[in-house]
């Protein structure tokens, strides 16, 4: 699956951020739309084989709209200049974690994880880590994992231990996270190659565990 042709039609976009250049390119934009969901559909099929809740997805409930929320910001561009795909089996809008793909120029990426959780989620994904400091700790360190990602993302945290952790608890610097997330950057290349499904889902397959040990603490 090669969806090289999304980034040409991005860089138009960003070129064009207004209502009658989309208008006019509504057809540009739905064939690119659909190349995307072919993508998603063989993204499903292979997480499936594994982990069966995935089979009932339908890509275009994975997909994100491209116009932007922009009642709050002072950029009133109306689109989004890249393409969003969140796959879960309980869908977009779950608080469980899931996997992710981010489409944009030179700017792309596949991984996942929890996005700043709710309160009452937060609480008991804190909680998780330090009853479970050991295995959570060999699922970062693990070196196939390191290798991917690196370590989990650290864009959001909090300044001083969260309320009931001490400063020298081992896991304090995790337990200060507001999001649970990983991802592996994905290069326009890699959008062009036929080894893209396969790369994401290795990408997918690698970060599996720390979504597991995440997801259960919503059961």
């Amino acid at each position: 699956m090669n969806i090289g042709s999304n980034l040409t039609f991005l860089q138009a976009l960003t070129a064009n951020n207004h209502k009658a250049w989309m208008d006019s390119n509504k057809k540009w934009y739905e064939e690119e739309r659909k190349k995307l969901s072919s993508l998603v559909q063989e993204l499903i099929n292979g997480l499936a084989v594994d982990q069966p809740e995935f089979a009932t997805i339908n890509p275009k409930d994975c997909l994100f709209r491209i116009n932007r929320d922009i009642r709050f910001s002072k950029d009133k561009s109306p689109y989004k200049t890249n393409f969003g795909v969140h796959l879960n089996p309980e869908g977009k809008k779950s608080p469980k974690g899931g996997y992710y793909i981010h489409i944009g120029d030179n700017s792309s990426f596949a991984g996942g994880g929890i996005w700043m959780p709710e309160a009452e989620h937060m609480k008991n994904i804190r909680q998780e880590i330090d009853y479970n400091w050991d295995e959570f700790k060999g699922i970062i360190e693990n070196k196939n994992f390191v290798k991917t990602f690196g370590r989990l993302n650290e864009d959001e945290k909090l300044s001083r231990p969260p309320k009931g952790y001490e400063a020298d608890n081992p896991a304090i610097e995790y337990l200060k996270l507001k999001s649970f997330t990983v991802f592996k950057p994905l290069s326009n290349k890699d959008l062009e190659s036929g080894k893209l499904v396969q790369n994401c889902l290795d990408t997918f397959a690698t970060m599996r565990p720390l979504l597991n040990f995440f997801n259960r603490t919503f059961d």
